[in-house]
């Protein structure tokens, strides 16, 4: 045997916690009826650009009216021209609405596909897997950087679809009449993107090293949080708030940096836009006094031409100033979709964790025997193995006892043994069926596996034991938390809930209640337990010995621990060597 981390990486994510925590591990697989990706529809940015073309018109009719006043003509005709600006307005502003609303769903629709899908790959990947990011950066990214998603798709796309095509649309339109003032809005336009590019450009790395900065503030104050109780007993209070307050300064000025160019692309838009609207104002109203006569294809503008390119020319730069408005949740939701995509990528995967999904679970209590043969596996960027060649053989309903100092591998056999992750080679036998990719998920189901620090959610005692499971009756769990000894307990807190991590309960109760959740699971034939009575007083590991033996009565048992005296009360003792490759470095 050789033996390099005998501690598997701590449960990262939410997820994992509760997978590897202290639960039975039925695994029910990922579901394999999730939506399929589709391809994303245009309609909504499609229905906001049909209401921005329908200006046009409208410039068109207010423009004829102006002209038709100014040349003493009929009321009546003035009031038809009226009445199809007020119906192209209200039919505008409803077409505009709903596109907004549709782009808005689509959003919506497309970030709950990229949540289902990290949240997928982080419950697929196995708890050692070192690459795993933290709980802490993936709440985070999951939770409120994910958002910047929405904007991104639902605003800034349709006016990036609506830069692209209203201002060639009207640029037409004023060709017909003055190629001189097409002319200005073509020299104008170029000018707003090129700059708007280069801005962008800062604008995007300033977002994602804010964002690179928020998760990081949030996975420390995770971490943090859940070691509360360490720091106030180390008296590194003020320490601890110290970096905060620093961490918090460095992420305002990396907010304000973003801000700053979000501001700084809206100022060069403005600019831009109010010269390229003032040259085509100057150019009509010149052209109109007979001082510029020519730009009109050889006759002179007459008001109503006139009057309608320079309606004409504030719209051909609006879509490019709402553009600018928006660049900012470009930046911010390009940088959170990478940050996703990132939170999907594959990695070391849970064996099994796609399969037996629609499996029954077994009803009838049996133990399990384990065979180990020819052993070898190391964790990921590790030169040395944890175990090569290691053999280990324990008959159904023996209690065996895994002693050894640290780093010999007891954790990492417990969550080889629990199908966690699968060996380089060699074969973990369990109950004569060889434990592969395939059937992991179902072995899982009659295996519970209780780590050192078992995960407990805020919630009630029941909610606890339950686990959502609805096979699992009251009487069930007021039996198991008689018998793991916190009925007193449970009856004392009544529905009161407990706080996240444990908090309320003490050690040995939070060790009571991960027992409890495997005495709700009958199918249960293999019990892993992980240092059970590590950091407790004699009187309650004793407790807590008792209690594990009792529950393990008619199950096969194998616990991991540095206590002589749990040990003692196995059925045997198998004692892990320090690796010779550890030895010799």
């Amino acid at each position: 045997m050789r033996s390099g981390s005998g501690t598997p990486p701590a449960a990262s994510c939410p997820s994992a916690s509760a997978r590897t925590g202290s639960t039975s591990l039925a695994d029910e697989g990922l579901s394999d009826d999730r939506p399929k990706r589709s391809a994303r529809t245009l309609l909504g940015p499609a229905l906001q650009v049909a209401a921005s073309l329908l200006w046009i018109p409208q410039a068109a009719l207010i423009s004829l009216s102006v002209g038709d006043i100014a040349a003493g003509g009929d009321i009546d005709a003035v009031l038809i021209n009226a009445g199809g600006v007020l119906a192209l307005g209200i039919v505008r502003a409803v077409v505009d609405a709903l596109g907004g609303r549709v782009a808005y769903r689509q959003a919506r629709a497309l970030l709950s596909h990229h949540r289902r899908d990290a949240l997928a790959t982080l419950a697929a990947r196995s708890p050692l897997d070192a690459g795993r990011p933290g709980s802490g950066l993936a709440a985070s990214t999951l939770g409120e950087q994910a958002e910047a998603i929405v904007p991104y798709l639902a605003r800034f796309q349709p006016a990036r679809l609506r830069a692209s095509i209203v201002p060639l649309a009207i640029l037409g339109c004023v060709f017909v009449w003055s190629w001189v003032a097409a002319l200005v809005l073509l020299i104008a336009a170029p000018l707003i993107p090129i700059f708007m590019a280069l801005i962008g450009w800062r604008a995007k790395a300033a977002s994602e090293a804010q964002l690179v900065e928020l998760g990081g503030m949030n996975a420390f104050l995770l971490d943090r949080l859940r070691g509360l109780a360490t720091i106030r007993s180390l008296d590194a209070v003020d320490l601890t708030a110290n970096r905060l307050r620093t961490d918090a300064e460095s992420l305002r000025t990396r907010t304000m940096a973003v801000l700053r160019i979000a501001f700084l692309s809206s100022a060069v838009l403005e600019l831009f836009a109010a010269l390229g609207v003032a040259m085509v104002a100057v150019y009509v109203g010149f052209h109109l006094l007979g001082q510029l006569p020519f730009g009109a294809w050889g006759s002179k503008l007459s008001l109503s031409e006139g009057l309608f390119i320079l309606l004409l020319a504030p719209a051909f730069f609006e879509p490019l100033r709402d553009l600018s408005a928006v660049w900012h949740d470009r930046a911010a939701g390009e940088a959170a979709l990478e940050a996703l995509q990132r939170l999907a990528q594959k990695g070391e995967r849970l064996p099994g964790a796609a399969d037996g999904a629609s499996a029954d679970k077994p009803s009838s209590l049996a133990p399990l025997s384990v065979r180990v043969e020819n052993l070898r596996f190391r964790h990921a960027g590790q030169r040395a193995p944890v175990f090569d060649g290691f053999g280990l053989t324990v008959a159904a309903g023996e209690h065996v006892a895994l002693l050894g100092p640290s780093g010999t591998g007891k954790s990492t056999l417990l969550a080889l043994l629990a199908g966690l992750s699968l060996p380089e080679s060699g074969r973990i036998v369990i109950a004569g069926e060889t434990l592969t990719d395939r059937n992991a998920s179902l072995l899982r189901r009659r295996i519970a596996w209780i780590g050192q620090t078992p995960h407990v959610f805020a919630g009630t005692l029941a909610g606890n034991v339950s686990l959502g499971r609805s096979d699992v009756g009251r009487a069930a769990i007021q039996s198991a938390l008689q018998s793991v000894g916190l009925e007193e307990v449970a009856a004392r807190r009544g529905a009161v809930p407990v706080g996240e991590n444990g908090v309320g309960l003490s050690g040995g109760e939070a060790s009571r209640l991960a027992l409890a959740r495997v005495a709700v699971a009958p199918q249960t034939g293999l019990v892993l337990v992980d240092e059970p009575t590590a950091h407790l007083d004699t009187r309650t590991a004793a407790a807590i010995a008792d209690a594990l033996i009792a529950l393990a009565r008619g199950r096969t048992l194998i616990v991991a621990t540095h206590d002589p005296v749990l040990a003692a009360r196995m059925d045997r003792i198998v004692r892990l060597a320090p690796s010779p490759l550890e030895d010799a470095a």
